[in-house]
Order: structure tokens, then sequence, then C-alpha cells
């Protein structure tokens, strides 16, 4: 599969999930943001940019904080983009502005920006260092980059169960680009090669306790795994669902069943000028 083959599929995927991927079950998304966004300590007039924005969990809450500032959010997925306007314009943020764009070329002039976020968004690349470096590219100097990503044991242990089972039936798992960088190691490593200095990791539990095993299943089937699952034909994918839900519906306590989310924030600034 070449690159552009490998682009045309996530972007489907992501159009596909788009319409659940601010469903009740998965408020990490929204949690995760607005800590990202205190972490970056904004003054309130910065130019912001927030590549892969998803359905704009981050560039609200970034947006919320620059009463005399902007963002501008940009995804290549049409249907996360729509529910990111409606969602801005719902909750009357109006300083964000969307626009459709491959982060790998966001085609902005060099130093646009006072600061740069991609939440969940940078292990869709192979390349991740190089894409980071894009990033900073149009940040101004001495402008802050942030990322947010998943700690490796995030949805345990419900992800492992599911693996498992996956395994089991012949699902061909992808590439997990993703652990490069789900830990503290990586995730200095990654802004180092990128060329950032003064970096800071953060780590956070933004977990919580689902009502029931469907309530998992909307996180599988909206938060990135669709696509795996989707490989089984329609009785085949009715028995997995059957089967894994039971072995998750096992793990319930009197709170409910734990969903568990690490996340690593990661916080570097371009040389060349002072910090912000």
């Amino acid at each position: 599969m070449d690159e552009q083959q490998r682009k045309a599929i996530l972007k489907e995927t992501f159009d596909t999930v788009s319409g659940g991927y601010d469903n009740e079950p998965l408020r990490f998304f929204p949690a995760s943001a607005d800590h990202m966004a205190s972490l970056l300590d904004l003054k309130g007039g910065e130019q912001v940019l927030d590549v892969a924005c998803g359905t704009g969990h981050a560039a609200v809450a970034l947006a919320r904080r620059l009463p005399r500032g902007r963002v501008t959010a940009v995804d290549f997925s049409p249907g996360m983009l729509s529910q990111a306007r409606t969602k801005a314009a719902s909750r009357n943020v109006g300083n964000i502005e969307f626009l459709e764009r491959d982060m790998t070329a966001l085609g902005f002039p060099g130093g646009s920006f006072d600061a740069a976020v991609c939440a969940f968004g940078i292990f869709f690349v192979e390349n991740m260092h190089a894409q980071l470096a894009h990033i900073a590219s149009v940040v101004k100097p001495g402008g802050r980059v942030m990322i947010s990503n998943f700690q490796e044991s995030y949805f345990h242990p419900l992800k492992d169960l599911m693996v498992d089972r996956m395994v089991r039936y012949g699902i061909q798992m992808p590439s997990q680009t993703w652990k490069r960088i789900a830990n503290e190691a990586g995730c200095r490593e990654l802004f180092a090669k990128a060329g950032l200095k003064d970096i800071r990791v953060e780590t956070k539990n933004v977990g919580y306790h689902l009502d029931s095993a469907e309530q998992w299943w909307e996180v599988v089937w909206n938060a990135g795994f669709r696509r795996m699952v989707g490989q089984l034909a329609p009785p085949e994918q009715a028995r997995f669902k059957q089967e894994h839900l039971k072995e998750v519906e096992a793990l319930r306590t009197d709170k409910g069943i734990w969903l568990d989310v690490g996340v690593l924030y990661t916080l570097g600034m371009k040389p060349g000028g002072e910090e912000q």
C-alpha cells in the first residue's frame, strides 16, 4: 500500500466515525483537550494552530482561552470538520477558522503562529519527527509546540482483551506506530529529533467508569478500531462482538467498567527566540 492509498483509507475511516466521535463514552477527548489547553499557558492574544483537529475539542478549548487571539484548525476529513464547525457554533465560539488540509502539507508561511498543537494525531504518520518539524516550521522562533498521545497501557485491560480476540479471529492488525511515543522517553526523543528544546512531558489519566459493555463498544466503533472489526463478515462480526462484550462485562464492579485513559502531553519550544 502506497502513501496515497493509506491516506485515502484514513480519510474514509475518519469521515465514517465522525458522527459518533463525540458520543458520551468517548468523553476522554474533551477532557484531554481541556488539560492540553491549560498546560499551554496562553496569555490570551496568541495565534494558535491546531493540526489534525478532528471534531474540534482542542480548538474549542484553546479558543476559549484566547479572548484577543484566534485558532486555525486543520484536518483532512470533511466529516470531522463538519462536526467541529457545528460544535464551535453551538457553543458560540467564533474565533476559530476550520480548514480542510493535509497535515503533511500545511501550506502556511513560516512563523505564522505563536503556538501549535496536535492532539492524538502525530502517530498517524510514519515519519513522526519530520511531521513534528513540519508543524514547528510554521511556528515563530520561541513559540511552543505541543502534542498529546496515549500511554502504552491505554484502555487496559479492555483493549488487550479485544486485540487478543482479533488475533484469534485472524484480523489483520495495522502498524503500531503509536507505540514509539507511548512513553516519556519516546516523546522526548521525538521532540529532540524535530529540533525542539526545553522539552517537558506530563502524564495524566483522564479515565472514568463506563455504565455498560455496550458503551465500550461505542469506543471501539468510533475511536479507531472499526476498520479492524470491519474486516469480519457480518455474522462473524456479530459473534465477535457478543463474545468480546461478555468478557468485558465480567470486569464490571459496583462503580461500572473502568476505562483507563493514560495520556502523555509533550511541550517543546522552537529555538531562535525568547520563550513566550
